[in-house]
């Protein structure tokens, strides 16, 4: 592991153990870290959420991570206040641990730009 994955490692597990102070559990992994910030994005609070429901929010935070790469742009609210994004510039070709790395400098930019969360 080259010094810039083990950074990012660190930062990530710095981020899990910040979450279960606020929160009271520290989240398991990726998924569930993309389930919270759905939920922050979509702006209703928790609740009992379907599956489907579930894989949109997970959805919005991907989306809305990489809005600060230009990967994505808000488009606006539907009739029920869920947000649409459209995506504005083609994802790199990644395999699944870039891609899993990608999301994670993403979401650890997003805990320090849009929640002033330090860790």
């Amino acid at each position: 592991m080259i010094k810039k994955d083990l950074e990012l490692e660190r930062n990530w597990q710095r981020l899990r153990i910040k979450l279960k102070e606020v929160i009271g559990k520290k989240p398991r992994d990726l998924n569930s870290i993309l389930l919270l910030i759905g939920v922050q994005e979509l702006g209703k609070g928790w609740q009992e959420f379907s599956k489907e429901e579930k894989q949109d929010l997970m959805h919005i935070a991907i989306c809305k991570v990489l809005s600060s790469s230009g990967f994505y742009r808000l488009e606006g609210l539907d009739e029920a206040g869920w947000p649409h994004w459209k995506n504005t510039k083609p994802l790199p070709s990644f395999d699944l641990m870039e891609q899993e790395q990608l999301l994670k400098m993403h979401i650890l930019e997003y805990f320090e730009q849009e929640v002033q969360l330090e860790f």
